[in-house]
């Protein structure tokens, strides 16, 4: 249950029949926001609907507020209902309607937190698709984390959702790429091969050359360059998709999919798409080339599809064939692409492409994720080959490891840049809100080990024993997990699930410092077994939180 939308239909229906009691006027339709108080004092949840309100019905916002607070009727949901200037209507939720929340968490195990909010939706998120060229960079961990997290809350939120990687083997990059293997083979073989220009650096290219020679051996190198590339092209590109797929993997992030950006010219998919443009009158021939004529759609400038050089289509004309693909032939109601900051000027033109599909530009969704600095210490640290410094993904994640990442990745809006602090991703200690989360469930566990070595049985406790303001807290605490799993999926907005899993970790601390679990004391043993249950209802939204995010659930730390 969504505690935010039973109170938003409960103020709701308290409008409507104020309004057909003749207490307010009509209003037209008013949508009900509930929403958290910064302030404890200010109640559970409050409502700021007298204030819109005020001008169409003409009214006091406090007097709106009064005439609605009286048509809320008895309830088993609201300790009480009380108007504050200048007209908001504040709501407390009852002690015992949040004493039986811990049964109904309980009961929905593993499936606590998740909504309906997009049931029936058919979303796909495409996230990294970096070009197969060499393992991933460090820069590409924030994006594999936001996009991993996402899907992984859409799918909370009730979505249908497919994770795609989109594997640029087509291009110019590719052919670089190849251009540079092949130079490479030669170079082990013992030839006096120049690299081409421009080419791809790195070691991983001269190991990658090193295997497939000791595999082929010479006879090949006798054969023209053309067909040593398309022997050995094969290999390579697999080779290098499974050393990312396995970094991806380590860092706990899963695939639906991988589309390869040459099957859309192999299966005929562009030339459909093409010929999808010039039937709508979006399509141009000038200067050698076929031009997208975005301009009628919007954009500043047309764009290049296909090459006036070689004929070939250009990167974005393949990615409007791609997109082609991902409405109009597999139909997603919603497409999301997570792309890194040096993309953000392709955006324009991809909502054009959208609206040439026929789909509204919302149903096309970009997020750019910003680039990522990081420290230690006092010390920024650079990328280079130099020894002992972080260059890719694996080496990020020997650090610090995979939850640290996904934690601190997801904390922060993408939008934003941010600064990944290497010492506090390693520090075991409370300052560290990865440890400090993770802790907390590790400590429900403990507790829970403590009362099985007692033999204390506590599936029959009964909640009527939770009388501690604390643990009145605990459980609001607890019961937030469904509605930020609805606000964060429905603003595409993963970085509030961290925030969730630290203010509940907070609000176990407080619980403890006040509340002892497994008391030594036989009397008090009512009391125990409601508060195992109550911090086994804790583990359960703890347990959920960490699994959204991707991360592991720590048995003990």
């Amino acid at each position: 249950m969504r505690t935010a939308e039973t109170l938003s239909e409960l103020v709701s229906s308290a409008l409507a029949a104020a309004q057909e009691s003749g207490s307010l006027p009509p209003s037209g339709d008013a949508a009900v926001n509930i929403e958290k108080p910064q302030l404890a004092e200010h109640g559970d949840f409050s409502t700021s609907l007298p204030l819109r309100l005020a001008r169409a019905m003409r009214m006091s916002p406090m007097k709106i507020g009064e005439m609605i607070a009286e048509a809320i009727p008895d309830n088993d949901l609201l300790k009480r209902v009380w108007v504050a200037a200048p007209g908001f209507i504040n709501l407390e939720l009852s002690d015992d309607f949040l004493r039986g929340q811990v049964a109904t968490i309980l009961s929905a195990g593993e499936e606590f937190g998740n909504v309906d909010t997009g049931a029936g939706q058919r979303v796909q998120v495409e996230f990294v698709s970096v070009n197969p060229t060499g393992p991933l960079h460090v820069g590409h961990t924030r994006g594999a984390v936001i996009g991993s997290g996402l899907a992984n809350l859409l799918e909370a939120a009730g979505y249908e959702v497919q994770r795609e990687y989109y594997v640029n083997d087509a291009g110019n990059q590719m052919q670089v790429f190849n251009d540079t293997l092949y130079a490479r083979v030669m170079q082990a073989a013992g030839h006096d091969e120049p690299l081409p220009d421009p080419a791809y650096p790195g070691e991983y290219l001269v190991d990658l050359a090193e295997r497939l020679y000791a595999r082929h051996g010479d006879a090949l190198l006798s054969r023209p360059k053309a067909e040593v590339i398309a022997a050995l092209a094969p290999a390579a590109l697999e080779s290098t998709l499974e050393l990312i797929r396995d970094d991806l993997d380590e860092l706990g992030v899963r695939y639906d999919r991988w589309f390869s950006e040459k099957s859309l010219i192999e299966d005929g998919q562009f030339d459909r798409a093409i010929k999808f443009l010039e039937a709508r009158g979006y399509l141009a021939d000038r200067e050698g080339a076929r031009w997208f004529l975005s301009t009628r759609l919007g954009e500043e400038k047309d764009n290049v599809l296909i090459r006036s050089d070689k004929g070939g289509p250009t990167y974005f004309g393949t990615d409007f064939a791609y997109h082609y693909d991902k409405f109009l032939v597999r139909e997603f109601d919603r497409v999301i692409n997570v792309w890194g900051a040096d993309h953000h000027g392709h955006v324009g033109r991809m909502k054009a492409v959208a609206r040439a599909l026929g789909r509204e530009p919302d149903d096309l969704v970009v997020i750019i994720n910003q680039i990522v600095s990081f420290k230690e210490g006092d010390r920024a640290v650079r990328f280079s080959k130099r020894k002992g410094v972080i260059l890719t993904v694996r080496e990020l994640l020997d650090e610090v490891g995979a939850d640290a990442c996904r934690y601190i990745f997801l904390s922060r809006s993408p939008d934003s840049q941010m600064e990944f602090d290497l010492d506090l991703a390693r520090r075991q200690s409370a300052d560290n809100p990865v440890y400090y989360v993770q802790y907390a469930h590790a400590r429900i566990r403990s507790i829970q080990r403590e009362a099985a070595r007692r033999d204390l049985d506590y599936a029959a406790g009964d909640v009527s024993n939770l009388r501690h303001p604390m643990e009145m807290e605990l459980i609001k605490t607890i019961i937030r997990l469904p509605d930020i799993v609805h606000h964060a999926a429905t603003r595409l907005e993963p970085h509030h699930l961290p925030h969730y899993a630290y203010d509940l970790a907070k609000s176990l601390q407080r619980f403890y410092e006040e509340c002892r679990v497994v008391s030594n004391d036989p009397g008090d043993l009512p009391v125990s077994q409601a508060r195992l249950l109550l911090v086994d209802a804790a583990r359960v939204a703890l347990a959920r939180t960490l699994v959204i995010m991707g991360m592991t659930i720590p048995e003990r730390m």
